[in-house]
């Protein structure tokens, strides 16, 4: 997908985080557009959540600078960064587990709005009433009164979308959304991530290749810290260096 003519969603320049002696992101340039499906892959160790940190805030970069729909975001908080417009989850789903899922979804969406009315029911309704309907496009509807820690690893990591969601972003990241999912998981996984807003912007760090063909327009290797390759998944697929580096095939064969 094309960049609109207003410049990335979401852009990296030089980005850099340094433990000591060690680059876990090494000088990183990525651009985010509007609608873009955007897959970042690579071996263990890469730094591919290390950089999935950096643009959500978690960790600050040792150098470098994060844009968010033309704002410096680089020493901006998390919090913050949501209320701005981007949401992320997390390898293990970050749920309440001593809530319902709608509940979940309520709290998500309150928070996200950033306003410090007091709790009033009407407006919990409000909340409530587009939770279900969150829950439902997740394949979660029958599940809106259960506990959290009812919930199985998938439908907590579905769960946790919803969360995401709740907020509307114009950039999603997705850590490892697929991580850990039965099969049956994994098909609503797939069709909650189809039915996204065609607008949201979404960069996944993903290990499974069927998930990353499915919904990625562009691939994104990284290997030591650095972009090694970017393309469509056919291109990156087919990389002489990516097929060294990361799916163990030595340049000439195969």
């Amino acid at each position: 997908m094309t960049q609109t003519s207003f410049g990335p969603q979401l852009s990296a320049r030089g980005l850099t985080r340094r433990y000591g002696p060690f680059l876990a992101v090494d000088d990183v340039d990525l651009d985010l557009a509007a609608g873009d499906r955007h897959a970042l892959i690579g071996p263990n160790g890469a730094g591919k959540s290390t950089l999935l940190n950096l643009l959500a805030g978690t960790i600050r970069p040792t150098a470098g600078q994060v844009v968010l729909a033309g704002r410096d975001i680089t020493r901006t908080r998390p919090v913050r960064r949501a209320r701005l417009g981007l949401s992320r989850t997390f390898q293990t789903p970050a749920v309440l587990e001593s809530l319902t899922a709608l509940d979940n979804l309520v709290v998500a969406a309150w928070r996200h709005t950033g306003t410090h009315t007091a709790w009033r029911p009407a407006r919990r309704r409000t909340l409530a009433a587009r939770g279900l309907h969150r829950l439902d496009e997740v394949g979660l509807g029958d599940h809106a009164h259960t506990p959290a820690r009812e919930l199985s690893h998938g439908q907590r990591r579905l769960l946790e979308i919803a969360g995401a969601l709740t907020a509307n972003p114009a950039v999603l990241l997705l850590d490892e959304p697929a991580a850990g999912l039965a099969d049956h998981d994994l098909t609503l996984l797939l069709d909650a991530l189809r039915r996204l807003p065609a607008q949201t912007a979404v960069l996944l760090v993903e290990h499974n290749q069927d998930v990353v063909t499915t919904l990625a327009h562009t691939v994104t290797v990284l290997h030591h810290g650095r972009v090694l390759a970017t393309g469509t998944p056919h291109a990156i697929h087919t990389h002489p260096a990516v097929a060294e580096v990361y799916l163990g095939t030595p340049h000439g064969t195969g």
